[in-house]
């Protein structure tokens, strides 16, 4: 292995195992074979989105070709598709602040109905006409006093006041969590709320609303030129002015400062997991971060970043300047694409703050003069609360019911009719991730024993690049033609159960599956089951476990263990919807080295597998028969594709498949 990548190896285990004790831990070559081989898949996948990024774009007729699709594309996968619509903004100014040079305004308006966006309005005292305006987006401070949240925007007046005393009309806006209405960005992150992937939801499409809103409401606004308005943040506002300006042409020119960086800091070198659910969109059209920023091209345009940064680091910012670069080439604006790097950590320091003001000056006003003033704090944070009480029916707290839209039900005639529609929708939208080259399965056998006229035998083979899963048949000896492969799709408990009973009659033959602490002990009334289950001689037996679990079980920590399914979804993916690719994986690998085509394949499953298994067969017509048990009534409870939602869920699925193959559900079986 070459040095560069030993060290790149031993950077993301790092991030993504468990930190155990010094006296506990473990040399990287005795490592579980899924925290290693999952390592590998998120650099592959990873590798792959970065080097195709803006790859094909070779003219600027090219890129406007495709500008307006990679728009529509980010307005999807911010929840955006279509905008939703814009209605009364019913401003209310609550209070007003007077300092010598500027007043500031304390009000809020309704994004949508009921959808309450807080402010603070700095105007410059002495306007002779319309004021080159900021729009400022705050980054995660929790400002509360007394149990009560004043608003993030409490924190990050000293820049509203710095633009405000130097001639610029300035709008800090509260996010939708620690704003004064306080939302949720942390649903995957902290909550378990999986099932905002397959709604096809993020807090970062909130944000954008927020944002676009906010220039709807300026444009009201008689002090405000808008024909002159930039938009800056830091951190999540950094990441937000990427978004915003990236769909408003509105914004004439961006600084936002630590908010973005590519996917192999995120995804590889596990920064991710610094980061809550407003700072992604929903990866549908599997891009890294240098296609937003491109959106922007040509306007002006300033990355600024500390080198010190771990949550955005230097290298990934580097590298997104320069894919962006090529873009701003081909309009030949060089000169409207800058890079500030200054020395220091993730904090808004007055080396980042200061060139950014000089970047609004040179690009909203056709000015350069000196900067000598330092951005300064002139009220205290109470004293900007817009709210003295609560609006009692604001909709901030549980938007991510209803921000997006879900697919309309769906009557048995229509899906009878939709059926192919609807499979390829899922291809498009919640299924983008799975390969599209085809490679070889690859499949070898892993061993075969004999006992008492029973033989087990197992089949390695590759479903994706760095992903070789096992899978075992159980049969009887003799060479009597079977009419049906019974495939049990286990999860973890179901693995532990499997191998308990096959210890009971071939426990020398497993000696890598019985390796580690946890193995099960010896289950013969489970093995007695399995072997009456081949008594007719008409059935054989296979059992198969997807990625993550039995012999490519990963990490066991379960903060460890959601971060790599956030970076699943920054991906384009979900770790269940890559399992349903496992499944059809093992389905085609019974077909290839069982060579039986006239043989029925039946899957059997449970709980969230048994959902997994269920779209397995929708994708694969060698599934005849189904044993399903313990399903969730809908993706609400699991598990999660992106966006399946907008099209259809559990019980919709059920009936497409129904109408080629048999489903039994809830009946008694073996794994149950």
């Amino acid at each position: 292995m070459r040095r560069k990548d030993l060290l790149s190896t031993l950077v993301v285990l790092a991030s993504i195992w468990y930190a155990l004790p010094v006296e506990n831990a473990k040399p990287v070559e005795e490592a579980r074979r899924g925290d290693q081989m999952i390592v590998d898949y998120f650099r592959t996948e990873t590798a792959a989105l970065a080097d195709r990024c803006l790859a094909n774009i070779n003219t600027l007729e090219e890129w406007k070709a495709r500008r307006t699709e990679y728009r529509r594309q980010l307005q999807e996968m911010l929840g955006l598709w279509p905008m939703p619509e814009r209605t009364d903004l019913k401003p209310v100014i609550t209070g007003q602040l007077e300092h010598e040079e500027f007043t500031v305004e304390k009000l809020h308006f309704q994004a949508s109905p009921k959808l309450y966006v807080t402010a603070n309005l700095y105007l410059p005292k002495k306007l002779e006409k319309p004021a080159p305006t900021i729009l400022y987006l705050c980054g995660h401070s929790k400002q509360f006093k007394d149990g009560v949240s004043l608003g993030n925007k409490t924190a990050y007046q000293h820049h509203g006041a710095w633009f405000a005393r130097n001639g610029y009309a300035c709008l800090v806006l509260d996010t939708l969590q620690l704003g004064e209405i306080e939302g949720i960005h942390h649903g995957t992150h902290r909550y378990g709320m999986w099932w905002w992937n397959s709604r096809g939801y993020t807090p970062a499409g909130v944000e954008a609303w927020f944002g676009i809103r906010a220039l709807d409401y300026l444009c009201t606004r008689a002090e405000v030129d808008t024909n002159r308005f930039g938009i800056t943040g830091r951190s999540g506002g950094g990441s937000y002015s990427w978004t915003i300006a990236a769909l408003d042409d509105r914004v004439k020119v961006v600084a936002p400062v630590a908010g973005i960086t590519d996917l192999q800091n995120q995804v590889v070198d596990g920064c991710v997991e610094g980061h809550c659910d407003c700072m992604f969109f929903v990866n549908t059209y599997r891009w890294d971060f240098p296609q937003v920023a491109a959106l922007i091209a040509p306007r002006p345009l300033l990355l600024g970043n500390s080198d010190k940064d771990k949550i955005f680091p230097l290298d990934g910012v580097v590298r997104l300047h320069g894919k962006v670069r090529r873009i701003y080439d081909l309009y030949g604006a060089k000169d409207k694409l800058g890079l500030l790097i200054t020395e220091g950590p993730h904090e808004d320091t007055p080396e980042l703050q200061l060139p950014v003001f000089r970047w609004f000056n040179r690009f909203l006003k056709g000015e350069e003069p000196l900067v000598e003033m330092a951005a300064k704090t002139f009220f205290k944070p109470e004293q900007l609360r817009v709210f003295d009480a609560l609006p009692a029916a604001a909709m901030n707290t549980n938007i991510q019911a209803s921000f997006v839209r879900s697919g309309k039900p769906l009557t048995s005639d229509v899906i009878r009719g939709m059926r192919d529609v609807l499979k390829q929708a899922l291809k498009d939208i919640s299924f983008a991730g799975w390969p599209s080259d085809g490679a070889p399965l690859d499949a070898k056998p892993a061993f075969s024993t004999q006992r008492d006229g029973l033989r087990l035998s197992a089949w390695d083979f590759n479903s994706q690049h760095d992903v070789r899963l096992r899978l075992y048949f159980l049969d009887r000896a003799s060479a009597t033609p079977t009419e049906r492969i019974s495939l049990t799709v286990l999860d973890d408990t179901d693995w532990q159960r499997w191998l308990g009973a096959v210890r009971a009659g071939f426990e020398a033959e497993l000696a890598s599956e019985l390796a580690g602490e946890d193995k099960p002990a010896a289950d013969s009334a489970s093995f007695d089951e399995l072997k009456r289950r081949l008594e007719s001689g008409k059935t054989a037996l296979a059992f198969f476990a997807p990625r993550g679990i039995a012999l490519t079980a990963w990490t066991k920590d379960e903060k460890k263990r959601i971060q790599i399914r956030r970076r699943f979804m920054l991906l384009g993916q979900t770790l269940d919807g890559m399992r349903v690719w496992d499944i059809r994986s093992a389905v085609q690998t019974i077909r290839s080295v069982r060579a039986m085509e006239r043989t029925q394949v039946e899957l059997i499953a449970k709980g969230e597998m048994g959902v997994n298994a269920l779209y397995a067969a929708l994708f694969e017509p060698d599934v005849q028969r189904l044993e399903l048990a313990q399903l969730p009534e809908s993706h609400r409870e699991g598990p999660d594709y992106l966006n399946v939602l907008k099209v259809l869920d559990v019980p919709q699925v059920l009936q497409i498949v129904g109408q080629r193959a048999e489903i039994r559900q809830n009946v008694e079986s073996w794994n149950r």
